[in-house]
């Protein structure tokens, strides 16, 4: 049932993937008139990252991951942080129409996905959610800037250049972060019946060579991963790579895309 995202691999991603900034939480709810009486399902919830935040905003958040040990470690979150009003449940886009009926006559006011929309069936995800929402509520689409390897700066390049000696293949993933998939989740929301809006929300903060390194690492299947030993080595490469720098500033750029009523 898994993607990957596993052991060690989990722990990178709960240490070493950003948040979201206000402004985007702003965005969500406003789109869809969330409030504490709404119950919003983070689809590929990943640790917690836009769950966490949300839960602050609305009545409850269900978390669903298909990952046991992503979800340990978002529940392990919640409990450090005080949040009472999460539920985290292993399933995946498939799940949906099982998770409707536990939901009963309390339909979600939103459906997020947030830098997963690439592991899931989006055509058939859209339709199944379209009976969960109440009146007004919808689906949001969520990228959270590009991957660490494949953005248009120096410190990036040097990254993958490092990557690529390090797996010994190119790498070009973009995770559909790039405009090829943002056009699939808006054609696969418009064929659903969603009315689609975009908007993008864009800051810039540091990101430390442990950040950039631990960011990358968390995209990588756990039989990747480098031992103890050649990862202190391969992170100092990569400073090494960046003329010594511990951190660089990452200019992040959001892409948030509503699935809204007709």
């Amino acid at each position: 049932m898994g993607t990957g995202f596993s052991g060690e691999v989990a722990a990178y991603y709960a240490r070493h993937r950003r948040g979201y900034p206000p402004e985007v939480l702003d965005a969500v709810v406003g789109a869809f008139g969330l409030g504490d009486g709404d119950t919003v399902i983070d689809l590929g919830c990943g640790t917690g990252q836009l769950s966490l935040p949300l839960a602050a905003r609305v009545g409850t958040v269900v978390g669903v991951d298909p990952e046991p040990d992503m979800l340990a470690l978002a529940r392990r979150a919640a409990l450090d942080a005080g949040v009472t009003n999460t539920a985290w449940l292993l399933g995946a886009d498939s799940d949906l129409p099982a998770l409707g009926r536990l939901l009963g006559d309390r339909p979600a006011g939103a459906l997020t996905v947030a830098v997963a929309i690439h592991f899931m069936d989006r055509e058939s995800l859209f339709r199944a959610a379209r009976p969960l929402l109440r009146p007004g509520g919808g689906i949001v689409v969520i990228t959270n800037g590009a991957p660490l390897w494949s953005q248009d700066t120096e410190w990036s390049r040097a990254l993958r250049g490092c990557l690529e000696g390090l797996l010994g293949h190119p790498v070009t993933a973009t995770c559909q972060t790039d405009d090829a998939g943002r056009r699939r989740n808006r054609d696969a929301l418009a064929a659903a019946g969603y009315r689609v809006v975009e908007s993008a929300v864009e800051y810039a903060a540091p990101l430390t060579v442990h950040d950039m390194v631990g960011g990358a690492f968390s995209a990588m299947s756990p039989e990747l991963l480098p031992s103890p030993e050649r990862m202190a080595a391969f992170t100092a490469e990569v400073r090494d790579a960046l003329g010594g720098r511990d951190a660089v500033t990452e200019r992040v750029r959001v892409s948030l895309q509503f699935g809204l009523p007709r």
